[in-house]
């Protein structure tokens, strides 16, 4: 495995924070800095896409792959024997759950956000060809085309009619976090299933006021119970930690270190 990239910014326990979509830490700046006064805030960017390797060839994504190299991360920044808050959104609210399941002897609590394991459900396997679909569209027609139906597919509704697009070229993927995404990340990570088992570490589910009705809240809420976790609700929808970084901030805080924690 090669050597991970991750920021660090900020003192207190640490806080290992697993971003979305291509693993890009982008537009997290503002929940980072908010956090950064309570926690020393380890950002980790498992493709390296903003330490230089944007551009540079990618390959079909695997969970644990990600986890490991957070546990890596973990390693060469907790002290010897310490744990370690974690969380994660969406594609790295999965690999938050894979670290809980294979690493979870270097956690403290980990706050899933969002996570798409849409295999819980018990329609799981639609969903899964759903996400699959949207892969497809992506290759066929590109990325408007791709996110409109996976907008629909999020919000359990018919897609209609897509946007013509066309396909992207290799360079044009490479150089595009979301197109990576559509291309490396989303198949194989909304194909994958939490283990169920115990662990040391305490774990949260969390999901978006805004998707309340959705396909994301209800997974949350069947891996929930699934998990025996603690569920809770954060501002705004799948993108709330962008949406509404403060108050994500805010409240993730109190998650993790309680509610008599100074502001």
């Amino acid at each position: 495995m090669t050597d991970p990239f991750y920021d660090i910014t900020g003192r207190g326990p640490v806080l290992l924070l697993l971003p979305g979509g291509a693993g890009h830490p982008m537009g997290l700046g503002p929940v980072t800095e908010a956090l950064s006064g309570h926690f020393t805030v380890v950002t980790y960017d498992p493709l390296g896409l903003a330490h230089g390797r944007l551009g540079e060839p990618v390959e079909d994504q695997r969970v644990q792959d990600w986890s490991d190299g957070a546990r890596q991360v973990l390693d060469e920044t907790l002290p010897e024997g310490g744990t370690a808050y974690v969380f994660g959104t969406s594609a790295g609210a999965v690999t938050a759950l894979d670290l809980l399941a294979r690493h979870g002897e270097r956690l403290r609590h980990v706050v899933a956000h969002e996570p798409p394991c849409v295999g819980v459900l018990p329609d799981g396997t639609r969903q899964q060809a759903a996400f699959r679909e949207v892969c497809e569209v992506y290759r066929t027609k590109g990325l408007a085309a791709a996110g409109a139906l996976m907008t629909a597919v999020l919000e359990e509704r018919a897609a209609g009619e897509l946007p013509e697009g066309r396909p992207l070229s290799r360079e044009e993927e490479l150089t595009n976090p979301m197109a990576l995404s559509l291309a490396h990340v989303i198949g194989p990570f909304t194909s994958y299933v939490p283990d169920a088992g115990p662990s040391q570490a305490r774990l949260t589910v969390a999901a978006g006021s805004d998707s309340r009705g959705q396909l994301l809240y209800r997974t949350a809420e069947f891996l929930t119970k699934a998990q025996q976790a603690d569920f809770v609700e954060f501002p705004g929808g799948h993108l709330g930690v962008l949406q509404h970084p403060l108050d994500f901030a805010d409240l993730l805080r109190r998650i993790l270190l309680g509610t008599d924690s100074r502001s």
